[in-house]
This record gives C-alpha cells, sequence and structure tokens, in this order.
C-alpha cells in the first residue's frame, strides 16, 4: 500500500492508524456549546485542551448533498458538481433529485484510497446519500435507513442489524443517526478500516434547538459512542454539513417568501421557475423550505433579468440576489447547474415556490431550517492536535479530511 495517493489536486498520506470522519448533519455549534454547558458532552468538552477544535465555512448552498460531496472529495461544488439536493436538468427539462452517481463529475477520496489499497467504510443515515458516497468505493458503504437490505456483494457487509442490536429505525428520529454511530463501533472493532466516514441526520437540529432538553439528550448520546471510538483507538474528526436556525417570526410561525407566487402575481405564470435544491425525499421536518434558491427566466435578457432581481431584493426576507455569473464565482458553484438568478434567505427568513406546493402538515414545532450564508458556520474538531496549519488559511468542512490526514500530531 502506498504511503500517499492524489485526489482533485490534493495529496493524502495513508492514515497509520483508523481515521473516522464524522459529518454531523444540521450541527449548529451552539448545539455542542449548549451541550458542553449542561454536563451533556464531557467527552466533547475534554477535546478543548486533549484534542482540536476549530471552525470552518460549509459550501452554500448549505444542504446536506453539496457538502457531504465536498468533504468527501476535499472539493468545492464546481469541481464534483453536486449543487443540491435537488436541480432543474436543462438537458431533460426536468426537475430530478441529484442522488445518482452519474450527476457526480469528480472522484471521491473514499474511492481513491480504497484504490490505494486502504480499507474505506461509509455508513450513512439515509439512502439517499449512499450512491454517491458509494460511487466507485471498494469496501463497505450502505444506509442506517436500509440496514434490513444490507448484503456482503452490494453492501461489503452482512449482518449488520444482529451486530449493531438495533431495528431499523424510523428515517423521522433521533435513532436513525444512534444506528450509524452503533454501526461505526462495530465496524471499528472488527474490520478495523483505516478510513470510515460517518455521516448522520439533522432531524433533531429541525425539531429542536440548541440547549433544549431533547437537543442535549442528542449529543448526550453522539458524545458516549465519540468516546468509544476514541477509546478504541481511532483518530476522529468531526464536522457538519451545515448549520440550523429558526425561520420564524416574532411568534414562532413560519416565516416563508412564496418567491413562484411572487413572481407569477408580477411577471405572469410561466416567467420564471423557482427551484428548492433543499428538496429530497425527506421534507416533513423542513417542508422543503430553505433560505436559497435558484430562478430559472424564460426571457432572460439583460434588462428583464435586471428587472427581476431588483424585485426579488426588494422583498422582506431576502437576504441577496446574484447572478448566475456572481453565483458560481461567489459559491464555487457549476454554472450549469444553476439558474439565471440565485436567491438567499435572511437568516430568520425561508425561501418556498408556491404556497399551494408545500405541505406544511408535518411542521408540529417553529420551523427550523438552513440553506444560506447564516448557516455556513460549522465546527471542525479534532481528537488529537493539529500542526503546520497557516492562521490566516480560511478552513472549510471540506478540509477535514486533509487535516486529519496530513496535519494530526
Amino acid at each position: 500500500m502506498s504511503r500517499a495517493f492524489h485526489v482533485n489536486s490534493r495529496s493524502y498520506m495513508m492514515p497509520s492508524e483508523p481515521t473516522i470522519v464524522v459529518c454531523v448533519d444540521g450541527c449548529e455549534q451552539e448545539y455542542i456549546n449548549q451541550a458542553i454547558l449542561s454536563g451533556s458532552a464531557p467527552f466533547l468538552a475534554s477535546l478543548q485542551t486533549a484534542g482540536t477544535v476549530l471552525e470552518g465555512d460549509c459550501v452554500v448552498p448549505s444542504f446536506t448533498n453539496p457538502n457531504n460531496l465536498s468533504i468527501v472529495t476535499g472539493a468545492p461544488p464546481s469541481v464534483h458538481g453536486i449543487c443540491g439536493n435537488f436541480f432543474f436538468d436543462e438537458e431533460t427539462q426536468a426537475e430530478v433529485l441529484m442522488n445518482d452517481a452519474r450527476y457526480l463529475r469528480a472522484p471521491t477520496i473514499l474511492a481513491e484510497m480504497s484504490r490505494a489499497g486502504g480499507r474505506v467504510a461509509v455508513v450513512t443515515a439515509k439512502d439517499k446519500l449512499r450512491s454517491l458516497l458509494g460511487h466507485r468505493l471498494e469496501g463497505i458503504c450502505f444506509s442506517a435507513e436500509k440496514a434490513d437490505q444490507v448484503t456482503q456483494r452490494e453492501h461489503g457487509i452482512e449482518d449488520i442489524l444482529d451486530r449493531v442490536g438495533m431495528p431499523v429505525p424510523s428515517v423521522y428520529s433521533a435513532e436513525l443517526s444512534e444506528f450509524v454511530f452503533a454501526a461505526g463501533v462495530s465496524i471499528l472493532k472488527k474490520e478495523r478500516p483505516d478510513l470510515m466516514y460517518l455521516s448522520t441526520t439533522d432531524y433533531v437540529q429541525h425539531k429542536h434547538a440548541p440547549g433544549t432538553p431533547e437537543a442535549n439528550a442528542f449529543y448526550a448520546m453522539m458524545d458516549g459512542y465519540l468516546r468509544r471510538l476514541h477509546e478504541a483507538g481511532a483518530v476522529l474528526a468531526i464536522t457538519a454539513d451545515h448549520g440550523m436556525n429558526a425561520k420564524t417570526d416574532s411568534v414562532g410561525r413560519p416565516n416563508i417568501v412564496f418567491l413562484q407566487d411572487r413572481l407569477d402575481a408580477r411577471y405572469g405564470s410561466h416567467a420564471a421557475r423557482v427551484i428548492l435544491p433543499i428538496t429530497d425525499p425527506y421534507v416533513v421536518h423542513h417542508g422543503a423550505l430553505g433560505s436559497y434558491a435558484t430562478v430559472y427566466l424564460r426571457d432572460a435578457d439583460d434588462a428583464r433579468q435586471g428587472d427581476v432581481m431588483s424585485f426579488i431584493a426588494s422583498i422582506r426576507g431576502v437576504e441577496a440576489v446574484l447572478t448566475r455569473a456572481e453565483a458560481s464565482t461567489r459559491f464555487e458553484l457549476p454554472a450549469d447547474r444553476i439558474g439565471e438568478l440565485v436567491v438567499l434567505g435572511e437568516r430568520l427568513a425561508v425561501l418556498g415556490s408556491a404556497a399551494q406546493q408545500h405541505d406544511l402538515s408535518g411542521l408540529t414545532v417553529p420551523l427550523r431550517s438552513h440553506g444560506g450564508l447564516s448557516e455556513q458556520q460549522v465546527p471542525l474538531i479534532f481528537n488529537r492536535k493539529l500542526r503546520g496549519i497557516d492562521d490566516a488559511r480560511r478552513l472549510r468542512n471540506f478540509d477535514v479530511i486533509d487535516l486529519a490526514l496530513n496535519h494530526l500530531a
């Protein structure tokens, strides 16, 4: 096995001990702060002195798919091509989920390490990420959501339910994330992979604010598993795909800009198409509402585009409107997979399409969501000391594997 391998213009050293990268979905840093203050996360608290605690930026849009793929490729969406959970495919003229590996434009660190002779394992909470994270991977890759369907031939492992000792959890539960950690402990002990990637779900963070009993209980669960992984001799590198914020008015009502309705009322139906890249198969807890949208214009001449931009920018709850060129440059996005315009919602606001297209019946608690600049800051936490890091360097969540493999003492 070679000591180094190369992926997407970066070099990585093969790990000398098992290295586990944990992507905690929706981990606003305040969740960890409050869990530590309440005494719910003593292991994470210990890393303030025994390890390294930093912060970095996720990619925008601050959604699950683009950020998980950025983490495992070590590159922004302009390189790997995944710019949302959902997008408008201009070739087929269809709105589609970005779950299929055919949309991936770059190799992953996971696959390339396995090709270089490393043992690699991936456990993700939701199955929507499995084909992307496991693309060309020679190793273990399965989801907690479909753990009862795991086979040696397809997923590189079998009998995972018996090994974990848990039934298949509901996709809308904290237990789905717990299954990921429990499986990770089992795999570390038995298969001892060189690199393991664990990706959770943000169900709890969508439902419960930092410091609430439910949130602290979730981080206490996670803290216990992280300690077990640490005590089993693993290097731990912990980050998040995005943060999370309340998206409500002063009395707790959803603060929504129905952008498609507003554009239809001003310019007529079919003049613009609003795409919400937060959309995925699991919309109960957020109603497909996030703080990022992209807009396709039927008439995209400069005058019309400028008028639409000015109109959208005037709407309360909108933080910024960017052209395709501006957004692709600023956020490192693939220009051919976003509309003529990109719209960002303010910290306490979300963007919708047409009101009738959103089922809000599942929002039994005040709306919490993500997608914009206000959810960009995420933790970068390690159970080892880092070395050789330039203080002036802008850290990103997709630097986490580089830091874990190349910069830990």
